[in-house]
């Protein structure tokens, strides 16, 4: 069961922290993230996503892919590679954390990791600078 509290809903089953994507940090038209249903804010390859609409996802206790039994499909091992090499970022490192010690001390950790240590903005994993201050960021900081 999901936990309830400020942001959970912003944590896609993939892994994906839907609070670091461009679409839900742009200041027109704000995307809610993956859970949030009938948004037309929300990029079109979201709300074709095959992971957040997976029927053995229903199955599962936590809403996360790591309790499918098909744990890493092809979908998400896909996912993670390209989010990896484009973002240096992982999903399926993301999901062992959240599986391991909670979604409440994962969420924590990302508002620290993804932080502008200039400005203190949330910085989006799809952009090389901070949308506030345009500080340059280097994938090595996160």
């Amino acid at each position: 069961m999901r936990e309830d509290f400020k942001y959970a809903n912003l944590i896609a089953p993939c892994g994906m922290n839907c609070g670091l994507c461009i679409g839900h940090l742009r200041e027109k038209r704000p995307c809610g993230g993956c859970f949030k249903k009938d948004d037309e804010n929300k990029p079109k390859v979201c709300r074709s996503c095959v992971i957040v609409n997976c029927n053995l996802l229903s199955e599962t206790e936590s809403g996360f892919c790591y309790d499918c039994e098909k744990y890493p499909c092809n979908r998400l091992k896909n996912l993670d590679k390209r989010y990896r090499t484009k973002y240096g970022m992982s999903m399926i490192e993301n999901l062992a954390y959240i599986k391991n010690h909670g979604l409440e001390k994962f969420i924590k950790n990302e508002e620290e990791k993804w932080r502008c240590k200039i400005c203190g903005y949330g910085l989006s994993v799809h952009r090389d600078y901070c949308i506030n201050c345009k500080t340059e960021i280097s994938q090595n900081t996160y």
